[in-house]
């Protein structure tokens, strides 16, 4: 097969799964924030049907003692029994999606054997990422394991993201960064850890919202604010300095790089999704959780994420060739 060919299918197939791992990040966010974790209490079928009902007359009259746990204090809500489904839907077609990444990368194993081998371990990644799932299914939600299934997800995320500009090192390396500051790599991994630190602790706050939520069994929002845990506020004063990091950041980027240099466009959407991510954890702090705002703000900080590694791995690649590495 011609390599350039087999590069582009990689490539696109590759920016599909990335776009489909990200959506599902979302779809999770949703069905964890409207409590449809259990609309499904059984894995992998869904009150024993490969296909969920949609009527609770679809259900054995003692489907509560079927399903004790999860179903033993709430009638059947087909609104979260369909979340929950089309979430793992979405997680069987991001399998198949991963699978024939690794099949498209096994071309250009001749060209560069680690793309072949990041997609190998992200393919099975994903398998211990279903596999995940169900544990947190079967497990009644404990908070530790859907902290360990977000945490994997930004793993994944990234191994695929390493691989698309991996494949594309040679025309990522023509970048211009010589004006650049000498420490702009090193400020660029500091703000990526401040992240990672930032997310850690919105996981931490969201389970325990979580917790909070299933008290008031999900009702009465209003009330939610004023019993938020401690780390929330840590968690809410940090936002500044992860905002004025990566702000400084950006404005290296602008000051230094062209119009139209790709790791300045990149900069412009890093500040647009962090002043969005704050915007949404705003309302959910002045505005009674409203139910959107709680997925838009954890895509958008898994977003941020992405941004900072691409932009990393851009100017690393960068860096090198002006080295002569």
């Amino acid at each position: 097969m011609n390599e350039s060919l087999a590069l582009a299918r990689f490539r696109r197939i590759g920016a599909v799964t990335i776009f489909a791992v990200y959506f599902l990040i979302l779809v999770g966010a949703v069905v964890r924030a409207s409590g449809a974790g259990m609309g499904c209490p059984d894995w992998p079928t869904c009150f024993g049907q490969w296909i969920p009902p949609t009527d609770e007359s679809q259900l054995p009259a003692n489907y509560h003692e079927i399903y004790a746990v999860g179903y033993s204090d709430t009638s059947f809500n087909a609104l979260k029994t369909w979340t929950e489904y089309v979430n793992r839907l979405v997680g069987v077609s991001i399998g198949l999606l991963i699978l024939t990444t690794v099949i498209r990368s096994w071309a250009l194993r001749h060209l560069d054997k680690t793309i072949f081998h990041l997609c190998l371990g992200v393919f099975f990644a994903v398998a211990f990422q279903g596999w995940l799932g169900k544990m947190v299914v079967t497990s009644h939600l404990k908070p530790w394991l859907i902290t360990t299934h977000m945490v994997l997800a930004q793993a994944i995320v990234a191994s695929l993201l390493y691989a698309i500009m991996r494949s594309q090192k040679e025309s990522i390396a023509k970048l211009d960064t010589a004006g650049l500051p000498e420490k702009f790599g090193l400020w660029l991994s500091i703000a990526m850890l401040l992240t990672l630190l930032q997310m850690t602790l919105g996981i931490q706050v969201r389970e325990g919202v979580d917790l909070i939520m299933a008290l008031h069994q999900y009702t009465g929002r209003e009330l939610w604010r004023g019993e938020f845990p401690l780390i929330f506020l840590v968690h809410r004063s940090f936002s500044s300095i992860v905002l004025f990091t990566n702000a400084y950041l950006v404005w290296r980027l602008w000051k230094a790089l062209p119009a139209g240099n790709w790791l300045r466009r990149c900069g412009g959407i890093l500040m647009g999704l962090i002043v969005g991510a704050i915007l949404a954890g705003v309302s959910m702090d002045r505005l009674n959780m409203p139910l959107l705002a709680q997925p838009l703000h954890l895509e958008l900080a898994s977003l941020i994420f992405g941004m900072q590694f691409v932009i990393y791995v851009s100017y690393r690649y960068s860096q090198r060739r002006l080295r002569g590495d």
